[in-house]
């Protein structure tokens, strides 16, 4: 019975001793596991804490693509890092982290810059339309002073009227071309092209003012600031050129020159054009870039990845670049035509002349070269100069 009672105490005793080990073994291997899983969330909150802190200082800023790209790569490389060794994941979530915040933008722009940016980019294409009509109304020459303020104010008794057509009368579109106008059709083209110039100072105050604004208040990137710093450049540049080019129209040499037609320049017609598709184009990439890249910092850029990765669409946007670029010389070259009234040469389509191509005399003719021109020079002259080279060209484009 004694030895009974003594195996069953040790029996007891080895019992408690195995559940206590048991107990102790699982405690520790809990501890671990637990200690491993913290270690794995702390490297991932460091990762997701930095790169938080990256995008989101100094707020508002870009954020560009190879910065989302950046971030889907911290994610994946933090996970990976968490499934092994306590020591690799702190070391890669380290140098993950050190990689996206060294390449984050500086501020991630908010999308009222974009939308600033297309509205001057519809107004830039509304002056365009308004110059054309200015253009083929001949209004452009109709006021022969530039007055930056004081031309807001247009006439509005008669005294002021008769004032400003006494001036009109003084150059060679009148004297030439509109001599007998009434004041009643000076009205009319003065009018044209009083608006052009209005819209065009409207289009530097909604440059300008609100520019500042988001300039002060640090709303813009580098990146977006520098393209707004060439936008304005060319809104100023434009109002420049666009003078410059109805002084050409004003020369008083025209009256001493036989069979002188009264216009402008086409080659400052042309530049005056083509500024201004630069400045629409410009702004309406810029805020589609501010647009975009803000639907990238939105967590965007994931769903959106297939897509632009897609080979069919990079090669249709080669071929839309190229479409653009053609678009852009025909337009130029139709500033030539209307600035030599080229199209009224051939008025029939698609023969000229009952031709498709002019006589080869009527293309490249002697007589638009001047006097010391090399002989090459005649090809270049009649491309630019001759009416019927100029209408065949923009035809061909």
């Amino acid at each position: 019975m004694v030895c009974t009672n003594a195996f069953s105490s040790l029996l007891s005793r080895a019992v408690v001793r195995a559940t206590a080990h048991s107990t102790t073994t699982t405690r520790s291997l809990s501890t671990r596991t637990l200690n491993t899983l913290r270690t794995n969330n702390f490297a991932r909150s460091t990762t997701a804490t930095a790169l938080g802190a990256s995008w989101s200082k100094a707020a508002p800023s870009t954020f560009s693509t190879r910065s989302a790209a950046l971030m889907v790569k911290a994610r994946f490389q933090s996970t990976v890092a968490a499934s092994g060794s306590t020591a690799a994941t702190s070391t890669t979530a380290a140098a993950t982290t050190a990689k996206a915040v060294a390449a984050a933008p500086e501020v991630v722009v908010k999308p009222i810059v974009g939308y600033w940016m297309m509205t001057i980019s519809a107004m830039t294409f509304g002056i365009v339309v308004v110059g054309g009509m200015t253009r083929l109304t001949e209004s452009g020459l109709s006021i022969v002073e530039w007055n930056l303020i004081k031309g807001m104010k247009p006439p509005r008794s008669q005294a002021e009227w008769e004032e400003e057509f006494n001036k009109y009368k003084q150059f060679p579109e009148y004297k030439i071309l509109n001599h007998g106008m009434t004041l009643e059709e000076f009205k009319r083209i003065f009018y044209y092209e009083w608006s052009h110039r209005m819209l065009g100072r409207a289009i530097g105050a909604a440059f300008i003012l609100p520019g500042l604004y988001f300039a002060s208040r640090g709303m813009l990137s580098k990146a977006i600031a520098r393209r707004s710093w060439i936008i304005g450049g060319l809104i100023g540049f434009q109002g420049a050129l666009g003078w410059y080019m109805v002084k050409s129209g004003l020369d008083e040499q025209l009256m001493n020159t036989p069979g002188a037609t009264p216009r402008v320049s086409q080659y400052r017609l042309a530049a005056h054009l083509g500024s201004a598709f630069l400045i629409y184009a410009g702004a309406f990439m810029t805020g589609l870039k501010v647009l975009t890249d803000y639907k990238i910092s939105k967590g965007a850029y994931e769903s959106l990845a297939s897509t632009i990765n897609n080979p069919i669409l990079k090669r249709f946007k080669g071929a839309a670049h190229g479409i653009v670029a053609l678009v852009f010389f025909t337009a130029i070259s139709g500033a030539f035509v209307a600035g030599l009234d080229a199209g009224l040469i051939y008025n029939e389509f698609p023969l000229m002349g009952g031709r498709l191509m002019p006589p080869v005399g009527e293309l490249f003719d002697d007589k638009f070269l001047h006097d010391g021109d090399h002989p090459t020079a005649g090809l270049w002259r009649n491309m630019f100069d001759n009416q019927v080279t100029v209408q065949f060209n923009h035809r061909v484009l």
